[in-house]
């Protein structure tokens, strides 16, 4: 059965984009996939390895727009199996809640968050993946570090 989504169309052009990313904020989901212990402590982070939007190479969470028409839960499976595969088996509630807000800013000096193509507003969300995670599409690799190591690779990127 083809997505409401899908059918309307609702990719735009490259031109188009660049005119909405100019005027308006976009909306995003961020995911951080993680395994975790049997009492549901976080063993494990994964991060993909990715071209970023200044061309350079970072290790990255699962990212990506919200389509007009799109529940955010789907965003966040259409993202997490573009990236992870379709076999990562990510578990999410019916109605996922953020755990935070992040305002991505084109100038640097706003907030520690930057993207230099535009005001970009990111529900982030961590995820649990039970299933074999095999990076696909513009993820280049996936790695999994303990949370502290995540932390150190996080900050001095």
């Amino acid at each position: 059965m083809i997505n409401e989504t899908e059918n309307r169309g609702s990719w735009l052009t490259d031109d188009q984009i660049e005119y909405i990313r100019d005027r308006l904020p976009i909306l995003y989901i961020d995911a951080i996939p993680v395994r975790t212990d049997d009492l549901g402590n976080v063993t494990q982070i994964g991060l993909l390895l990715r071209g970023m939007p200044d061309g350079s190479i970072s290790r990255a969470m699962v990212s990506g727009r919200v389509l007009y028409g799109e529940r955010v839960r789907s965003a966040l499976i259409r993202h997490l199996e573009k990236d992870l595969g379709p076999t990562a088996l990510p578990q999410l509630s019916p109605s996922p809640t953020p755990f935070t807000v992040v305002e991505y800013f084109p100038d640097p000096s706003v907030s520690g968050f930057h993207d230099p193509r535009q005001h970009a507003v990111s529900l982030a969300f961590v995820v649990v993946v039970k299933g074999d995670c095999k990076p696909s599409q513009n993820a280049l690799d996936l790695i999994w570090l303990s949370p502290e190591e995540a932390q150190w690779e996080l900050s001095n990127r």
